[in-house]
């Protein structure tokens, strides 16, 4: 019995064996499959991309040195435009000073002549007008005394209604 125990094993082990080696065929025909679909995809992405990638690299190197100059370019602008901003800043700056200091001294300016035009209202005032005025009060007293004197001027008039005039006046 030990002998047929010991062929049914061997046999048993040999299947197992057959059966993997079948299995390790068909594993390798399977990678051999993909591989080979595996270098084909390659071949197509090398044959693909490559050119493309090619024309990236190239026009990289092409435009290298103009994005560099356009770089110097513009730091250079955006310096000088803040040198340009700091110009007018104080340009504008001093014209504001300036501006305020016209616009003080005007009105200073417009401040002294309405005094002197005041003053010189006030000093026409007293050396004319009330001069004239007392010279004007004085004339019609002396006129008004000539008259009475001269009796050209009635003190009581006839109707009763003269000295109501006189004062009304």
């Amino acid at each position: 019995m030990n002998d047929n125990l010991l062929i049914g094993f061997i046999a048993v082990t040999a299947g197992a064996v057959l059966l993997q080696a079948g299995i390790m065929v068909a594993l390798y025909l399977s990678v051999r499959k993909s591989t080979a679909k595996m270098e084909a995809l390659a071949t197509q992405v090398t044959t693909k991309t490559l050119p493309t990638i090619e024309t990236v690299q190239s026009l990289l190197v092409e435009l290298r040195p103009k994005i560099e100059v356009l770089s110097t370019n513009i730091a250079e602008s955006s310096s000088l435009v803040r040198n340009q901003l700091g110009r007018i800043d104080v340009t504008l700056t001093d014209a504001l000073d300036r501006t305020r200091l016209q616009v003080i001294r005007a009105d200073e300016l417009l401040n002294r002549t309405m005094d002197k035009v005041e003053e010189t209202s006030e000093m026409v005032h007293k050396t004319v007008v009330s001069p004239l005025r007392q010279v004007n009060g004085l004339m019609a007293a002396i006129s008004t005394g000539v008259e009475v004197f001269l009796g050209q001027k009635r003190r009581h008039p006839r109707n009763g209604g003269g000295a109501q005039d006189e004062m009304f006046i």
